[in-house]
């Protein structure tokens, strides 16, 4: 993944099973209820299911701004970890993971990401975001994502 830890990541404990946690962020559509930039999705390819391999364009969206990536599934393990990487115009952007661990009545979710922009492509993406500081931006949505997350899991 290039660095070795996470540029940004978040955890909170949820009152639902591991499997039904997997469920909400393992579908892309769901994803897009619960974040804060991401919005929506389309599949790509005539896929249309969370499998490893699987692509699909992220639309995202922070105020007026509006732009689209495509992602890649690159792990699908039920009840445990769902993760994509993020590209824009071909080049990385990022990559978002969500590890899922039982505890007690429920989980523990974590939610990290990693900024894998290359250095050159940072100030042409911050314009077209809005964000310049990207990891602090990140660690909010983060916990803004977890807490929407907890509240449908714990719903439902």
């Amino acid at each position: 993944m290039g660095q070795s830890g996470p540029s940004a990541t978040g955890r909170i404990e949820v009152a639902a099973e591991p499997g039904r946690v997997y469920d909400l962020v393992s579908d892309p559509g769901v994803l897009a209820e619960l974040a804060e930039e991401y919005s929506g999705f389309r599949w790509l390819r005539g896929v249309t299911g969370a499998r490893v391999g699987a692509r699909f364009r992220g639309i995202n969206r922070r105020g007026a701004r509006l732009w689209s990536t495509v992602s890649t599934i690159t792990d699908a393990d039920e009840g445990k970890r769902f993760a994509f990487e993020v590209r824009s115009l071909g080049i990385p952007v990022s990559r978002w993971q969500y590890d899922i661990e039982p505890a007690g009545d429920g989980c523990v979710v974590t939610e990290s990401t990693w900024d894998k922009r290359p250095v050159w492509f940072r100030a042409p993406s911050s314009l077209v975001t809005g964000v310049w500081q990207r990891d602090d931006k990140n660690r909010s949505n983060i916990a803004a994502t977890l807490q929407r997350l907890k509240t449908r899991a714990e719903r439902d």
